[in-house]
């Protein structure tokens, strides 16, 4: 599937046991695994939930996702 929207991997794919989510990208396993299916209106669902996230993992002293404030 073709998309214009960039996935937000950081190629540090280390999932963080406590929230379930990736240090690098602050996705779950299931929304990683769907994210190569998923149309546009899904990803950018995906990525309206990361922010939050990584301000939790920020918080938590995680710093690899929090780091990446330039996308959503």
């Amino acid at each position: 599937m073709s998309s214009s929207i960039k996935s937000p991997c950081s190629n540090v794919c280390r999932m963080h046991q406590p929230t379930g989510w990736c240090e690098g990208c602050a996705r779950t396993i299931p929304e990683i695994t769907l994210w190569s299916k998923a149309d546009d209106a899904m990803r950018l669902e995906i990525l309206q939930r990361l922010p939050a996230r990584r301000e939790q993992l920020l918080e938590l002293g995680v710093f690899t996702a929090a780091e990446q404030t330039n996308e959503p």
